[in-house]
C-alpha cells in the first residue's frame, strides 16, 4: 500500500511539473499554467472564492488537469513544514 501511495505521489508531482512553469519572461516569473499567462495564484483565488475546478478551467480556457496541477503545486510547501497552531 505504501509503495502505491508513493508511486501515486510521484506521478502527481510529475504531472504538475509538466504543467506549471515559472519563467522570468512570463508574468514576472510567477508560477503559471504552461503555455498561458494564467497564474497559479489566480486559479487558487478562484477556487478559494467558491468556483469549482471545472468552472475555473472553463473560465480561463485551460484543461481541468491544469487546475489540478496548480493545486498540487500549491500543496508542495505544506508537505515540508509544520506551522504552530
Amino acid at each position: 500500500m505504501f509503495n502505491a501511495q508513493c508511486s501515486n505521489a510521484q506521478r502527481q508531482e510529475k504531472n504538475w511539473r509538466e504543467r506549471i512553469l515559472a519563467d522570468p519572461a512570463v508574468c514576472h516569473g510567477k508560477a503559471c499554467i504552461k503555455g498561458t499567462r494564467v497564474m497559479v495564484s489566480v486559479v487558487l483565488d478562484n477556487i478559494a472564492a467558491g468556483l469549482t475546478p471545472d468552472a475555473v478551467a472553463q473560465a480561463y480556457h485551460v484543461a481541468p488537469d491544469d487546475v489540478h496541477a496548480a493545486l498540487l503545486y500549491a500543496a508542495e510547501p505544506a508537505k515540508e513544514s509544520v506551522l504552530p497552531l
